[in-house]
């Protein structure tokens, strides 16, 4: 019985000195890392918007990616891109190309809308066929 318990108190001496403990007391070496702050991107919806009862119009318009565009469409016509700039130079001209036989009160209208906000806007109600143009530099 005596070497029984030998057998067992030798048993746990070496599991015990098989465990590794590791013990710290005080404040650690390494410092901690600090999280840094993602920085936060807004980005601005901006809308080109023309509308009337012309039955065709010339539609300029500028936007950061790919500079000025001219296109030639019937109404209504929408376009809108995003940025993330905080200022930027806007600009929308619209030249009514035609209208229909039985139009007896012609009307275009044009708008920039930035975040769903009107920025700027111009109409015409004539038949003389000038451009409605309006521009601005938009700010945050």
């Amino acid at each position: 019985m005596k070497l029984f318990a030998y057998i067992v108190l030798i048993t746990l001496i070496i599991g015990v000195s098989a465990c590794d403990r590791t013990y710290y007391y005080g404040t650690p070496t390494t410092p901690t890392p600090t999280p840094i702050p993602t920085p936060v991107v807004t980005t601005n919806k901006i809308e080109f918007r023309v509308i009337g009862n012309a039955s065709s119009v010339r539609v300029r318009y500028s936007d950061p990616i790919d500079g000025l565009n001219q296109t030639i469409t019937t109404l209504p016509y929408f376009i809108s891109f995003t940025t993330d700039q905080k200022s930027m130079f806007l600009s929308l001209d619209v030249t009514p190309l035609g209208y229909g036989l039985g139009t007896t009160a012609p009307f275009i209208g044009a708008q920039i809308v930035v975040n769903g906000s009107l920025f700027r806007e111009a109409t015409s109600n004539d038949f003389l066929m000038g451009t409605v143009s309006i521009n601005g530099t938009w700010r945050q």
